[in-house]
């Protein structure tokens, strides 16, 4: 049987994983073994952490949800238990920012959680959520008729408008600097 050489696939495999491993410490950038073996660790880590950096942040914003809770002397169970008896649905990450960036937004909800707990507020009604597929499919109605329009009108739009360099222009570089 003839002698099969690896030859250039094997080379460029090498290569690749090599490239990959670029900047790693010690022998895991420099020999093929070890780089390969780091790249297995390196996805499996990767894979990991994005679903433990979910996790972190979700702890982070229940944390300064707490900490404002308690300046408004209540516990965080009893003003999430109390946003959900109101009806008022909003997530943890937009609590955190309401609670970081308008505190006096976020005492009108602890009052509302609060009212909701004593049995003061009706329970509201709830609101039709668009999902994240209707808002992208959902296009603007000046999208719409740019987008059906061709090359040449949407350059004498620009030219209209007073956008530079409109003439080397392609269509959807045209949409984006007409919207």
């Amino acid at each position: 049987m003839a002698r099969v050489k690896g030859g250039n696939v094997s080379k460029n495999r090498r290569r690749k994983v090599l490239k990959q491993a670029k900047g790693y410490f010690g022998s895991k950038h420099r020999l093929y073994k070890t780089a390969q073996e780091q790249l297995f660790h390196s996805g499996a880590y990767a894979f990991r952490d994005r679903k433990q950096n979910k996790r972190n942040f979700r702890k982070l914003w229940i944390t300064r949800i707490n900490a404002a809770c308690r300046l408004n002397n209540i516990s965080y169970s009893k003003f999430i238990n109390g946003l959900e008896k109101a009806g008022i649905t909003i997530n943890r990450k937009m609590l955190s920012e309401i609670a970081i960036n308008d505190p006096a937004a976020f005492t009108e909800l602890v009052k509302v959680a609060n009212d909701a707990l004593n049995g003061k507020v009706a329970k509201a009604t709830p609101v039709k959520k668009e999902s994240k597929e209707e808002i992208k499919t959902a296009p603007t109605k000046k999208a719409e008729d740019l987008s059906s329009k061709t090359l040449a009108e949407l350059k004498a739009l620009a030219k209209e408008a007073g956008i530079k360099g409109y003439s080397s222009m392609k269509k959807d570089e045209l949409l984006e600097n007409l919207k």
